[in-house]
């Protein structure tokens, strides 16, 4: 249990790097400078998200053989491999919300909605069939949300210009490509 925790969290904490949420807490903080309501805004939208993320993931086990849910997962984190590899942009309507809701209220609906489909809910539900906790991997991936997410919000841009983000995505490519590769091979042999 305590793998699924770990490996939840390091593998969103760095597909989670210049994601477009990543993106998005840059851009709340330079807007309205108040830390606390947008971390909390994105914890809750997070909490909400990957909770519904890791309910699909532990009911897909409950509907397809275990091979089956193997090849599927195996490829899925291989296809997250390639995903990460490709830089998001924040789209302007995602941030729109802001000036009608507040500062909690817009993180937390815009977080919401800017996960969904994204890779790191897919991560979710992909970490979620896998293991066997589901509550552990979505605690974990929470925190790699905010691992990510809360040093954007402090930071702002700064922090994005001292790290590389094609460094930090081939990691995260490589790890999800690590967890692909091992799954279908035990369903290979």
């Amino acid at each position: 249990m305590i793998s699924s925790l770990f490996i939840s969290t390091g593998v969103v904490a760095l597909a989670e790097m210049g994601d477009k949420t990543q993106l998005l807490a840059f851009l709340l903080a330079a807007r309205f400078k108040k830390p606390v309501p947008i971390i909390l805004g994105i914890f809750t939208a997070t909490v909400f998200n990957h909770g519904l993320a890791g309910a699909l993931g532990a009911w897909i086990t409950s509907v397809l053989t275990p091979t089956t849910l193997s090849w599927i997962l195996g490829i899925s984190f291989i296809a997250m491999a390639v995903w990460t590899l490709i830089p998001d942009e924040i789209e302007d309507e995602e941030t729109s919300m802001a000036n009608r809701l507040g500062v909690f209220g817009a993180t937390t609906i815009t977080f919401f909605l800017a996960e969904i489909g994204d890779k790191t809910q897919i991560a979710t539900i992909a970490l979620a069939a896998h293991y066997s906790s589901v509550l552990f991997v979505v605690i974990g991936t929470t925190l790699g949300m905010l691992i990510a997410d809360v040093p954007a919000v402090f930071i702002g841009t700064k922090f994005a210009k001292k790290i590389s983000m094609k460094l930090v995505h081939g990691i995260a490519a490589a790890v999800f490509a690590t967890l692909g590769v091992v799954t279908l091979i035990r369903v290979i042999f």
